[in-house]
């Protein structure tokens, strides 16, 4: 790895944090995550930014990795999470985008900037995997692209919405489905990305709006987000439901966020002719979507969104511009705030439906 010493102001930024934190870890997959102390690099690389965390979403990306969804892991084990809200404290060569005391938002999706090597962390000396971007732990060596600038009045909890959950779900109505004024749109799973694609939604008046889930709760969210009508899919055929309120006209889009299968097939066969189907959710390695491809040389779009293609530096100044401006409602999303020791619960309350919104770890 190259490295370069950090200039007078930033090392002595950089000798004033602990040289070791706190971090949930992969060690296994299917099983709980562990929570170690984690050695930090004595310096930075260049395009390497050291961020102290304040608040983590929790994704279904994270709950995926850890029951192996893309089949087995070759980094373990390793660090995990892609949207936070953060300070940082200290930056390394090269890095023009973010300054020290700089309030960041923290996102998986590329932005200007170098992309630096990952950091190298040690747990009791051996080497401990982690990417561009992790979240799960107090302090972060984060990619220059990875960190969008914000302003220092804005709510952190809110702010890590903006990493992953909010601008994943803009982006899939924007950049994705490309939907429009009064076309309709199913919107399969309720969870943190769901909602604010069902908000995306209402933003540009598609009609009608309907949510899927298996937990009322999340469906009560998903009308406050502007879902014209909700389906609890438990016990019941959801796609008669959804064929009895779009009528003979037939469904305009189909969002699925659930990787399930069936429901990904269902989906297809629900939209009209020249409809479109969009894959957020990705379903486990092996699950293969069977659907009738005739329909595609006809009009029928059928694709997966990587993030919703966001472009962060761009979208997140926008989107915060709106929650200033009271048009979008994002507050209702943050339903629980846990400290870092209870992240395993937190992660069975996200796979139990017991946790209805976008949870996040807290680490002030």
């Amino acid at each position: 790895m190259v490295t370069i010493r950090l200039s007078i102001s930033s090392e002595a930024a950089y000798m004033n944090i602990p040289r070791t934190m706190q971090a949930a870890v992969l060690v296994e997959q299917h099983t709980p995550l562990e929570i170690h102390d984690i050695e930090l690099p004595s310096e930075l690389g260049i395009g390497q930014v050291l961020v102290k965390v304040h608040y983590s979403g929790i994704c279904g990306s994270q709950l995926g990795e850890i029951e192996g969804v893309k089949g087995p892991d070759k980094f373990l084990p390793h660090l995990l999470g892609h949207e936070g809200a953060g300070t940082v404290l200290a930056v390394g060569a090269g890095v023009d985008t973010v300054t020290p005391d700089d309030v960041v938002v923290l996102h998986w999706r590329p932005s200007p900037g170098i992309q630096s090597k990952p950091p190298i962390y040690k747990c009791a000396g051996r080497h401990i995997n982690a990417g561009w971007i992790t979240t799960f732990n107090e302090h972060a060596i984060v990619s220059e692209n990875r960190l969008t600038a914000i302003s220092s009045g804005t709510d952190m909890k809110i702010a890590a919405l903006f990493g992953c959950a909010v601008t994943t779900g803009f982006g899939v109505i924007v950049n994705d489905a490309h939907l429009t004024i009064g076309e309709s749109v199913v919107v399969y799973g309720a969870g943190g990305v769901g909602l604010n694609v069902v908000q995306a939604a209402a933003l540009v008046s598609a009609y009608p709006i309907i949510a899927v889930d298996l937990h009322d709760k999340r469906l009560d969210l998903a009308r406050e987000m502007g879902a014209t009508h909700v389906i609890n899919g438990r016990g019941r055929d959801a796609f008669a439901d959804i064929r009895r309120i779009v009528g003979d006209v037939g469904l305009d889009c189909f969002i699925d966020n659930t990787g399930k299968s069936e429901v990904i097939e269902s989906g297809y066969e629900a939209v009209r002719f020249d409809g479109r189907v969009i894959l957020v959710g990705v379903p486990r390695s092996g699950n293969n979507i069977n659907v009738h491809s005739l329909p595609m040389h006809f009009g029928k779009q059928f694709k997966g969104s990587h993030g919703g293609s966001a472009d962060p530096a761009a979208d997140i100044p926008r989107y915060m511009n709106l929650m200033r401006n009271s048009r979008l409602r994002l507050d209702s999303l943050v339903t629980d705030v846990v400290p870092l020791e209870q992240i395993n619960d937190a992660i069975g309350g996200m796979r139990d439906g017991s946790i209805n919104g976008r949870c996040l770890i807290g680490f002030d």
